[in-house]
């Protein structure tokens, strides 16, 4: 079944983020005008009667759940207590306030941090529950993945409706690249820039380059999200994906050529390389709702280090 979002009066929560700024402008490409995309400073969501009280009285026809608070290995490792604990309350108040709301349709995004360490590659959806996660990730995933559970359960007891969306790891402009939170691209962008920059002859990187990770342009990720808002009602969670899988010694190797830095790349394995691998199967999302991802990965990324160049004090200014 088909819903046209033009007619919905649509609330997107972290819609000032890195995906949130994206899906705020697909849905207004989309022709949706009746939007709301508070930050954080004008809506606590960690504050259940502030949710519950701004979901009453801007009564929403769709949620689309986009606040968290992430980072890559280095803020898993150092704050994993937070991650947890933050991640849960957001997605359970979000969750909660739309039910009480009344709210037609809950999309709420989870995370492909949940997969198990050793799930088959490519992961697909039915393997969620056959293990716990990578150990860095786990905190984080785990908080996301008890979403879907919520949702489920608030289907089978009160007829709410949620969909549970879990995107692979993304990039893109607009990322954040302060190395306090930032993930593997930016974070290799900045560091090769600042090299290229600098005449250093080499750069160190952590882990031993042999993982694998699958990169989703931050577009291609809020199309999907708009697509599966419009056309997807089931209890089934659905991957987002480009359905490619690059090894981190690859993607250090194109950033490189990308940047024009051309020095010595020093592998550092004393540090984590965090999950083996990680590649999804996206054919649930082409089946269920007709998306598929469009954006070569070179360009990709070329797009994404144009931007940061040109927004540079913006990107790096982000910390949390």
């Amino acid at each position: 079944m088909t819903d046209d979002l033009r007619t919905r009066r649509v609330l997107v929560t972290g819609g000032s983020g890195f995906l949130g700024s994206a899906v705020v402008a697909a849905l207004a490409r989309h022709g949706v005008a009746d939007l709301w995309a508070p930050p954080s400073a004008e809506l606590d969501l960690l504050d259940p009667a502030a949710t519950n009280e701004a979901f009453a009285r801007w009564s929403p026809d769709v949620v689309i759940h986009l606040a968290a608070r992430v980072g890559g290995i280095g803020a898993n490792m150092a704050r994993p207590a937070d991650l947890y604990r933050e991640n849960l309350l957001l997605g359970t108040n979000v969750i909660e306030a739309a039910r009480l709301a009344g709210v037609a349709k809950t999309v709420v995004i989870g995370t492909i941090c949940s997969y198990p360490k050793f799930t088959p590659v490519p992961f697909r959806e039915d393997s969620l529950w056959m293990g716990y996660p990578e150990e860095t990730n786990a905190p984080y995933g785990v908080a996301k993945l008890a979403q879907l559970v919520h949702l489920r359960a608030n289907r089978d007891q009160y007829g709410q409706t949620g969909i549970y969306l879990m995107p692979t790891n993304l990039y893109g402009p607009g990322d954040k690249f302060h190395p306090a939170v930032s993930h593997v691209i930016p974070a290799l962008i900045r560091k090769c820039v600042i090299a290229v920059e600098t005449g250093a002859d080499a750069i160190e990187v952590w882990g031993t380059g042999s993982a694998s990770r699958e990169f989703l342009y931050v577009d291609d990720a809020a199309e999907g999200i708009v697509a599966a808002t419009e056309r997807y009602d089931g209890p089934e969670p659905v991957n987002l994906g480009a359905s490619r899988e690059t090894s981190i010694k690859e993607l250090v190797e194109l950033i490189a050529d990308l940047t024009g830095f051309g020095g010595e790349i020093r592998w550092d394995p004393s540090k984590p390389d965090g999950q083996p691998r990680r590649c999804v199967d996206a054919s649930r999302a082409r089946r269920y709702f007709g998306w598929e991802a469009t954006t070569d990965f070179r360009e990709g990324l070329r797009r994404t280090i144009d931007w940061y160049l040109a927004h540079r004090d913006e990107a790096e200014a982000r910390d949390h």
